[in-house]
C-alpha cells in the first residue's frame, strides 16, 4: 500500500507542526504495535495455562472417578496445553494404546470424552468386534516413546 500523502501547508509554522505530528504518530504506531504483541503473548500464555489446568483437572477426575467424565477439555485445548496424547485401552481385550490427538481429523470444539465411541481396538476389529475404548488420561508424551 502506498504511503498516505499529506499536502504541505503554506506557512513554515504549520509545516513544522505537521512534521512533528507525523513523527509523533509514527512513534505511537510502533509503541501500540509492540504493546499489542506483548498483550497477545501474555493472553496466549494465560490461555495455555488455563487449558493445562483443565487437562490436569480432567486427568485427576478420570483417575479418581473413572469413566468418561463430561465435560472434558476439547482436543485443541489438550494439544495447546501440552497433552497431545490420549491413553486408552480396549474395553474387551484390555489392550492399552496411545492416540496422538494432533493427527485425528476433528472439529475444533470436539471434546475428548466424545472420542470414546469413535476409537476402536484394531485387534478386536479384525475379530469382527467393535467395542468402545475406555479413556484413561491425557498425557504429554506417548508411553511407547520416551
Amino acid at each position: 500500500m502506498a504511503p498516505k500523502h499529506h499536502p504541505a501547508p503554506l506557512s513554515g509554522g504549520d509545516r513544522k507542526a505537521l512534521t512533528k505530528e507525523l513523527s509523533k504518530s509514527r512513534a505511537m504506531t510502533k509503541i501500540f504495535a509492540e504493546r499489542s504483541a506483548e498483550k497477545r503473548s501474555e493472553g496466549e500464555a494465560l490461555i495455555r495455562e488455563a487449558d493445562n489446568l483443565a487437562c490436569q483437572s480432567w486427568n485427576d477426575r478420570m483417575w479418581s472417578d473413572g469413566g468418561p467424565i463430561d465435560p472434558s477439555p476439547t482436543i485443541d485445548q489438550a494439544i495447546n496445553s501440552g497433552f497431545p496424547w490420549l491413553e486408552i485401552k480396549c474395553s474387551r481385550c484390555l489392550t492399552p494404546r496411545d492416540v496422538d490427538l494432533a493427527v485425528l481429523p476433528h472439529v475444533a470444539t470436539t471434546h475428548v470424552h466424545d472420542l470414546a465411541g469413535r476409537l476402536v481396538c484394531q485387534k478386536c476389529r479384525k475379530a469382527g468386534k467393535r467395542p468402545a475404548a475406555t479413556l484413561l488420561q491425557l498425557a504429554p508424551r506417548s508411553r511407547n516413546h520416551d
